[in-house]
């Protein structure tokens, strides 16, 4: 252990401040992913005097399921001044921020080292937890603070480029959203359609594939090195150290089909980057006429329709795979290829956008592996 290594547990304290009276509003939750994340869970009748306050530049973590899961979720609240969560987790700051930065430590708890560490400590049999005394025992370099401020900004120079790059995605779909109701869902007469029109169900123009986590942890292992989309909070992302299979999962997609959660939050869409396996909470769609840009506004357009909310603005449910079936589209055929060849350059677009966050990824792993040895 290089000497500039120091124990977690000297520079961070837990804080447990709890919601009296109730003036705090915005409720939060925590993704594997290591981020903070609007809260689904059914609050109705819930005393949320109960649920802890979370400030900003203060964390959140979990401890439970941490070598079921391969992470320890973590993240630090930096996007709003307060808000709550649920009393579960616990919440905890750094003592003093002129010897060690908050974002400097956020991003050594984005390493994928650091939850392996965190695996190898847990305990608990399938759902192995992270005692608390462990993780504070767990160290990390700490440099002078003027080198983790330099650090923290290359790091959020990458990072502010991946977020404007994901704001032009999200306008350019925006666009292609608009055309695609103009010419699919506005001043559309179900009862004159033109020629060569039809009311059908998704399944006329996609093939619906529902997914299957694989048995036990054989995705842990080493294998065929396929990516693996499991549901819900993790729905999207990649993990290289959980991606590879020691037996071939019994749910997979290709390149390029459109993938939707079909557990709360219902009907949040991805593509397939390339082959993968898809679990649980995932479904997978591939367009039956070679148009899969149609096929990803269409979704996009249903969406609408997956949602059940309480009123309180809590989303419950899920969808099976009749109900995805059964979904009415309104659809040409002629119409969708023209669809697709005219918005091919706002997906081209996209596609170079996405390229370009997927090598800034790439650079922000090699920064963050570099944290092992900064002096």
């Amino acid at each position: 252990m290089r000497s500039n290594y120091r124990r977690i547990g000297n520079y961070i304290q837990l804080v447990d401040e709890r919601n009296k009276g109730l003036k705090v509003k915005q409720l939060l939750g925590l993704s594997i992913s290591k981020q903070f994340i609007p809260s689904v869970a059914n609050i109705i009748g819930t005393d949320m005097e109960n649920y802890k306050i979370i400030r900003k530049n203060q964390f959140a973590c979990s401890t439970m399921q941490v070598r079921r899961d391969g992470k320890m979720p973590v993240a630090l609240l930096q996007e709003v001044d307060e808000a709550i969560i649920s009393q579960a987790y616990p919440v905890f700051e750094v003592k003093n921020d002129k010897e060690l930065l908050p974002e400097y430590l956020m991003m050594w708890f984005t390493r994928s080292e650091f939850d392996r560490e965190a695996c190898f400590y847990a305990i608990g049999g399938v759902r192995g937890s992270l005692e608390w005394e462990d993780f504070e025992n767990m160290q990390l370099p700490i440099p002078h603070p003027d080198k983790q401020r330099e650090i923290v900004k290359e790091y959020n120079i990458i990072q502010n480029r991946i977020n404007l790059n994901n704001q032009l995605i999200q306008k350019l779909e925006e666009t292609a959203q608009a055309i695609y109701k103009e010419w699919f869902v506005e001043g559309i007469d179900l009862e004159n359609l033109p020629e060569g029109w039809r009311v059908g169900k998704l399944s006329d123009i996609a093939t619906i594939i529902m997914g299957q986590s694989p048995e036990g942890d054989t995705y842990n292992k080493e294998g065929n090195g396929m990516i693996f989309y499991q549901g819900r909070t993790d729905f999207g992302y990649r993990y290289p150290d959980i991606t590879t299979f020691t037996t071939q999962p019994k749910k997979k997609a290709l390149k390029n089909d459109i993938l939707i959660s079909v557990r709360a939050p219902v009907g949040d869409l991805n593509i397939a980057i390339e082959d993968c396996a898809i679990g649980r909470g995932i479904g997978a769609l591939r367009s039956k006429i070679k148009c899969n840009s149609h096929l990803f506004y269409t979704l996009q357009n249903l969406k609408s329709h997956f949602d059940i909310s309480d009123g309180e603005g809590t989303i419950f449910g899920s969808i099976n795979k009749d109900d995805l079936h059964n979904m009415e589209v309104v659809y040409s055929e002629n119409k969708i290829k023209q669809f697709e060849k005219f918005v091919r350059p706002i997906e081209d677009c996209i596609k170079n956008y996405c390229i370009q966050n997927q090598k800034l990824s790439e650079l922000k792993e090699l920064l963050l592996s570099r944290l092992a040895t900064v002096e």
